[in-house]
C-alpha cells in the first residue's frame, strides 16, 4: 500500500498555476514559457520534456485557441487559458480544446466574463478530483491486489502492476471518451 502512496504523491496531482502565481503585468514569451517550465516541471515524463515551448504557444495562438495578443504580451487571461489548454491537450485533440475553449475566448472578449473567477472554481474542482483520484489508487490497489491472491502465482508483483496499468488505462480512456462526447455536444450547438 506504501507503494500506492507513493504514486500518488509522485503525480503531483496539485501542480497547477493558481491565480497567484500569475503575476499582475503582462509577460513576455519567454517568460511564459520559463513560469509555465518551473510550475510543471515534476509533472514531466521525462527531464528532456518540455512543458511548452514556442512552437507550441504559436500554434494555440494561430489555431485561435485564445483571443490575439497585444504587442506579443500574455495577460493574466492569457495565463489561465494556456494553462487550461495545458491541461486539456493531455487527453483531447487540439481541435476538440478549440472547440471547447472557442466560447469562453468569445465570452471573455465580448461579453466581460470575468475569467479569473472562473478559473478559481476550476481550481477548487481539480483540488477535489486529487483527493477522489487518491482515494480511488488505494481501492484499485486493494482489488487488484485481492484479485492477484487468487491466482497464486510466483510472479504476483509484476501481475498487480499489469492489471493497475490496465485499469488505470481503462479508466482514462472511459474519461477522455466521456469528455470528447461532450465536446461533440458543445461542437452540434455552435
Amino acid at each position: 500500500m506504501k507503494r500506492m502512496e507513493e504514486l500518488a504523491e509522485n503525480l503531483h496531482l496539485n501542480s497547477h498555476l493558481s491565480l497567484e502565481e500569475i503575476p499582475d503585468l503582462n509577460l513576455y514569451m519567454d517568460q511564459v514559457i520559463q513560469l509555465f517550465e518551473r510550475k510543471f516541471a515534476d509533472t514531466k515524463r521525462n527531464e528532456d520534456d518540455k512543458v511548452l515551448t514556442k512552437t507550441m504557444i504559436n500554434n494555440y495562438a494561430k489555431g485561435k485557441l485564445f483571443f490575439p495578443v497585444e504587442n506579443k504580451k500574455y495577460t493574466r487571461e492569457h495565463l489561465i487559458l494556456i494553462s487550461m489548454i495545458y491541461q486539456m491537450k493531455g487527453a483531447l485533440s487540439i481541435n476538440d480544446v478549440k472547440t471547447t475553449l472557442d466560447r469562453l475566448n468569445e465570452k471573455v472578449t465580448n461579453d466581460g466574463l470575468e475569467l479569473k473567477a472562473l478559473y478559481q472554481r476550476y481550481l477548487q474542482l481539480i483540488g477535489n478530483n486529487a483527493e477522489k483520484l487518491k482515494e480511488d489508487i488505494r481501492d484499485h490497489y486493494y482489488e487488484v491486489n485481492q484479485e492477484v491472491e487468487t491466482l497464486e502465482d510466483k510472479d504476483a508483483e509484476y501481475l498487480e502492476q499489469l492489471l493497475l496499468i490496465a485499469t488505470f488505462t481503462n479508466m482514462s480512456n472511459d474519461y477522455r471518451r466521456a469528455a470528447e462526447k461532450m465536446v461533440d455536444e458543445l461542437g452540434n450547438h455552435q
